[in-house]
């Protein structure tokens, strides 16, 4: 996939009342036409493309850059969409709301769509699945902070989320949709928008971690004993440096937990093999009870978390030697391609596409003349900055 180029710098405060309200009518007014010419389906895949989002959240006259077009955009479509006009409802939204997510879905799809409870129940599953994959068996230094779901009456759905990493200041917005979603474990991310591919990123949805994945359920199905043993076998075999084994670096504790000692003397070359600090056996015993029949299910079991994801992984790697993913799935990462396509090339195809899908919604919404001029105006310098610098070098 070609990349592009969006940085997402951590921003705070709040978007002014005024820009706020006139979002609010703008978002109203395009959502509307988009709908009604192409349907509620049409317009959730559109918010699960992250290029399409950040044209959008341009539009209605937010920063295209800031870590802040996520929230706000989503905020201002919370406030936006009607069900009786649109047919689609958001729920979720910034810390404390995210969580009221479990609670806001059954209460709006019983409300304005009658939607049954097997379908309710999919969405449920669909919201936690995409936040557990993302917090923990996908590793990228990114913690989620923030998650909205928009569905429609029939059930179908997209979800946005975005993480944010203390140490580069920087946001990773991720984008979920039901059209094209086969698998919640294996390749299931619509698009995935970051400053830059992170190193050494731990990723058990990736294609190439198919073998680690069955290795990690055949281990839990297992005695629970052996995998300790496991635990020990890594610790007497595998070297972090030339002078430490594993076997120097865990310690158990009285409740039978292992730590990892404070020593932090590694080979670059290994690093991303660092062992979990601690490890529940409370956890693997009720995963053993449930007996899981694959990847998702256990993954979706309460308490399994990215401790006992990355342990198990390792083993599965370091004594069976089924390798999981280091790569990061980012699609859309930065460093402005030129037009020469050097360092990156550019997505030109699928930004005209946005663009050009933008451009006649705008034109077609019920908004003021003056209105579409600046919205039409914030598309078009949008695409400037995206084609026409000189600077290989420039990033937007």
């Amino acid at each position: 996939m070609d990349s592009s180029t969006i940085n997402l710098p951590l921003h705070g405060g709040h978007a002014p009342s005024y820009l706020i309200r006139r979002m609010v009518r703008l978002s109203y007014a395009i959502s509307k036409v988009i709908v009604a010419e192409y349907g509620q389906q049409e317009f959730l895949r559109r918010l699960s493309d992250p290029l399409w989002f950040q044209a959008f959240g341009c539009v209605l006259g937010f920063d295209w850059h800031s870590s802040g077009v996520t929230t706000v955009v989503t905020g201002v479509l919370k406030q936006a969409l009607n069900e009786d006009v649109h047919s689609i409802s958001i729920a979720g939204g910034k810390g404390k709301k995210a969580r009221e997510t479990k609670n806001d879905i059954p209460k709006l799809a019983e409300k304005h769509y009658n939607l049954s409870s097997s379908k309710i129940d999919n969405l449920l599953y669909a919201s936690r699945m995409a936040a557990k994959i993302d917090n923990a068996a996908l590793q990228d230094g990114y913690s989620l902070y923030h998650q909205v779901i928009l569905f429609d009456e029939h059930g179908n759905w997209t979800v946005v989320q975005q993480g944010m990493n203390p140490n580069n200041k920087m946001a990773r917005r991720y984008h979920w949709v039901s059209d094209y979603l086969k698998s919640f474990v294996s390749e299931p991310h619509a698009g995935i928008i970051s400053k830059c591919k992170s190193p050494d990123t731990l990723n058990m949805t990736s294609i190439d971690s198919a073998e680690n994945q069955k290795i990690c359920v055949e281990l839990t199905r297992g005695d629970i004993n052996n995998l300790k043993s496991s635990v020990y076998k890594i610790a007497a075999t595998y070297t972090l440096d030339k002078r430490n084994t594993l076997d120097n670096w865990i310690t158990a504790d009285t409740s039978g937990k292992y730590e990892v000692s404070t020593n932090t003397t590694k080979d670059p070359s290994t690093e991303h093999y660092w062992i979990p600090r601690r490890l529940d056996w409370d956890v693997f015993r009720n995963i053993y009870d449930i007996q899981p029949q694959n990847y998702e299910q256990l993954i979706s079991i309460p308490g399994f978390g990215p401790a006992a994801i990355r342990a198990l992984s390792l083993i599965g790697e370091i004594i069976f030697g089924a390798k999981a993913s280091w790569q990061d799935p980012v699609k859309y990462n930065f460093a402005h391609g030129g037009k020469d396509g050097v360092p990156y090339p550019i997505a030109r195809k699928i930004y005209d596409k946005s663009i050009s899908y933008l451009t006649s919604a705008i034109e077609g919404a019920e908004i003021e003349r003056e209105e579409r001029i600046q919205a039409l105006k914030k598309l078009g310098d949008l695409s400037a900055r995206m084609f026409n610098r000189d600077s290989a070098k420039d990033t937007i």
